[in-house]
């Protein structure tokens, strides 16, 4: 599949509206925080706030400003603005991209960060300008209106959400379906991390097959991997929804934490998408060189499956037989291993019909 090419959008009238953020962007005055929020809340418009760890990644993000090269869809008009030139002595609840980078530890993912108050989506902005953007570059909002999930679902994202997405590129293409369990299983680990450094009890997320998280039953959060082919390459946009403050629609980690102790700790945006990307850094590494099965056991002590049994259908000349088989793991190619009651061993696909994998599964005998 060709790769899409950046969008570009030619506005003949400018809004009053962005005219009032542009002239935030671009006074002497810096912008703060709080009033590119209260700008972008009135209208379409989007500041995108570039920041790089290091020199290097600065020096991306000043050319990116230069060049206007960073594109948004859905007719939003663009400002970019360098961390450096944001005012932030007014305190609120926007991300902090310091407090993100001071806790980062990684080589190359999340060293390059851009950071929106509201975004139609970030999994668009890291897609439709992946050629633009390094290998491994975030993208992170604090308010998201077109957020999308598998099968073209919309994920809901108030505030309180952790939404981000970032870019990854792989050679080997038999590989990459299994590249969201690998995002998947970072995102389990880096909680485990952040509740081993502040001796908090364990929230015990799960893994429900293929891309969803799950905690006590209801969901919260979930992982979307896009893909396109050019020069030889993937292009792997990742994107992750997590429920960290806001206990709608479901719930959250910081309502689960208030039930299991009394801590006054609250689990911060920053420091989980920080611990993310420094755990998946190093189980990205792993994967790519030594393969899945490095991983894959710690993979099935996170997950919701081993051992389940459920109902799948087979096709038996012109009809469909519906069977039950037990799950045993994963395929190479990333599909559910499982074995029937004939102890034969079979492979599971979903039916493409179901907004929920496990209804609608397709066995395929395995030879």
């Amino acid at each position: 599949m060709l790769f899409t090419a950046c969008l570009r959008f030619v506005t003949p009238q400018i809004s009053p509206s962005f005219r009032s953020l542009r002239s935030l962007v671009f006074a002497n005055k810096k912008p703060s925080l709080l009033s590119l929020s209260t700008a972008m809340d009135r209208d379409s418009s989007c500041a995108l706030v570039l920041c790089g760890k290091s020199l290097a990644e600065n020096e991306i993000a000043m050319s990116l400003k230069t060049s206007n090269a960073i594109k948004v869809a859905h007719n939003s008009e663009v400002s970019m603005i360098l961390q450096s030139e944001v005012d932030k002595s007014i305190n609120d609840d926007s991300f902090d991209v310091e407090l993100f980078m001071k806790t980062l530890s990684t080589n190359q993912y999340g060293r390059f960060l851009i950071w929106s108050p509201r975004l139609p989506s970030t999994h668009d902005v890291i897609s439709q300008n992946f050629c633009e953007l390094p290998v491994g570059a975030v993208c992170v909002t604090d308010i998201q209106f077109k957020g999308r999930g598998r099968s073209k679902n919309v994920w809901e994202s108030p505030k309180g959400c952790l939404m981000f997405s970032f870019t990854i590129q792989m050679e080997n293409g038999r590989v990459v379906p299994l590249l969201q369990y690998v995002v998947s299983l970072a995102v389990t680990e880096a909680i485990k991390d952040i509740c081993d450094k502040n001796g908090l009890p364990y929230l015990d997320v799960k893994i429900k097959w293929p891309n969803d998280l799950y905690l006590n039953g209801l969901k919260v959060g979930g992982i979307l991997c896009t893909s396109t082919y050019k020069l030889k390459k993937f292009n792997v946009s990742a994107g992750i929804g997590l429920n960290v403050s806001n206990e709608e629609p479901t719930t959250c980690l910081n309502a689960a934490l208030r039930k299991l102790c009394d801590s006054a700790y609250q689990y911060r945006r920053e420091d989980i998408i920080a611990a993310f990307f420094n755990k998946f850094e190093i189980f990205y590494d792993l994967f790519v060189n030594q393969g899945f099965q490095t991983i894959e056991e710690l993979y099935y002590q996170t997950w919701l499956h081993s051992g389940q049994r459920v109902i799948v259908q087979e096709k038996n000349e012109d009809q469909l037989v519906e069977k039950v088989v037990t799950i045993q793991g994963l395929t190479s190619s990333g599909y559910l291993l499982a074995i029937g009651e004939d102890h034969q061993m079979c492979e599971l696909h979903p039916d493409g019909n179901s907004l929920d994998f496990f209804k609608g599964l397709i066995r395929r005998k395995l030879q």
